[in-house]
């Protein structure tokens, strides 16, 4: 069995830009839609350090972990976010990476399911038929997430 931390995976594109007005100056929040699976994301980011225009395709990920192979995070010993020499982690193949929680995830009555995780206060819903979330509902099961994005040029 391939031990792989990857939880989910898509290409997005970014439709809207604080479409119920700015609140924060350095803080706008994304709304887009992936390309393989029709799933909606909402997204809060910081604008200064990467701005993304409506229009912009981007990839996004989600992992249990900075390395491919599923090594867990954190736990009992506190590891770096800088791996080591030579070792090449996830982080690498990605420009925005950030360090979340999982706080909520609603199933509702529909067909769609939502994710919530917030970054130190910048919150992100994923949302989408169950059938392409079955990723999510394992993610249910970590609290502790890492969220990986790169534009696409």
């Amino acid at each position: 069995m391939v031990n792989s931390s990857l939880l989910f995976d898509d290409l997005f594109t970014l439709t809207a830009l604080d479409k119920e007005g700015k609140k924060f100056d350095r803080v706008s929040r994304l709304t887009a839609v992936s390309s393989n699976h029709g799933m909606n994301l909402t997204l809060d980011f910081n604008l200064e350090l990467y701005p993304l225009r409506v229009g912009d395709c981007f990839a996004l990920a989600l992992s249990s972990s900075l390395t491919p192979e599923g090594e867990k995070d954190g736990g009992a010993e506190i590891q770096s976010w800088r791996l080591e020499e030579g070792k090449g982690g996830l982080a690498d193949e990605y420009e925005y990476v950030m360090y979340g929680k999982l706080y909520k995830f609603d199933t509702g009555a529909s067909d769609t399911v939502t994710c919530y995780i917030s970054f130190g206060g910048l919150l992100m819903a994923l949302s989408g038929d169950y059938r392409y979330a079955t990723t999510l509902s394992w993610l249910f099961l970590q609290t502790n997430v890492y969220r990986f994005m790169v534009i696409l040029r």
